[in-house]
């Protein structure tokens, strides 16, 4: 990639990065629109989450990764602290792939 490339990559990500804050003020958005868009991030990431919980790659990932997210997602539901959460997730993973259930 040339210099040139770099640079305008570069000019970009920072002209972008700053209208937000300079923006903020003169763009007054309705309250159904701020509503959809609090929606969308909500339904975007779980839709991250569920397909790092159940793919790996272009494949099925097995019914043990799923299972260690469910379990993780319980505790965290429950105020677990996160430590637990993520022993749990990952001892319920590695549990069941021992016992092969992959």
């Amino acid at each position: 990639m040339s210099i040139v490339a770099v640079l305008v990559l570069a000019v970009g990500t920072y002209a972008f990065r700053v209208a937000g804050p300079l923006l903020r003020d003169r763009i007054v958005l309705p309250d159904r629109v701020r509503t959809l868009l609090s929606i969308s991030a909500v339904v975007l990431l779980f839709a991250l989450v569920a397909t790092a919980a159940v793919m790996d790659g272009q494949r099925f990932a097995g019914w043990a990764l799923p299972a260690g997210v469910l379990a993780g997602g319980v505790l965290a539901w429950r105020r677990a602290p996160f430590v637990v959460v993520v022993v749990a997730a990952a001892g319920v993973t590695a549990g069941l792939r021992l016992l092969g259930v992959g």
